[in-house]
């Protein structure tokens, strides 16, 4: 399976524009630049949607994980927060966590952690990701 994601982009660093869009059309030629990046204006940028993908993959490893033991989530939300850090010249994502908070009947405190770990562990996306990768979980 492949699936692709496009950027195009405009211009120079500080007054260019870039779009970025996604094979599903989910993002359609929606804005980025160096405002929405680094001076919290509108729009995305590339930490973010490393963001949303994480969460998404981790959470749906998850469910399948969960499933594997018998449970159900009847509602997981998860928060991944990307950390962008100067070195250097450069930039480097030096860490994501994630924030999970999840109703799941049945499952104790110590059976969720071990299986939100397993998963923090084998999603995709965090085997994708060199950067330190922390989990905070809790049933509510």
């Amino acid at each position: 399976m492949k699936k692709t994601g496009s950027a195009a982009w405009q211009g120079g660093i500080k007054d260019g524009k870039g779009s970025i869009s996604t094979e599903s059309g989910a993002l359609k030629a929606y804005p980025y630049g160096f405002a929405s990046r680094f001076e919290g204006q509108p729009g995305t940028n590339p930490e973010e949607l490393i963001g949303a993908a994480h969460a998404g993959c981790f959470t749906m490893a998850l469910s399948l994980i969960l499933g594997e033991a018998k449970l159900t989530a009847e509602q997981m939300d998860t928060t991944a927060e990307v950390t962008l850090e100067k070195e250097g010249d450069g930039f480097t994502i030096t860490k994501v966590h994630l924030t999970l908070r999840a109703q799941v009947p049945g499952a104790d405190q110590a059976t969720f952690l071990e299986l939100a770990n397993k998963a923090k562990q084998g999603c995709p996306v965090s085997k994708l990701l060199k950067a330190e990768i922390t989990l905070d979980a809790a049933l509510v």
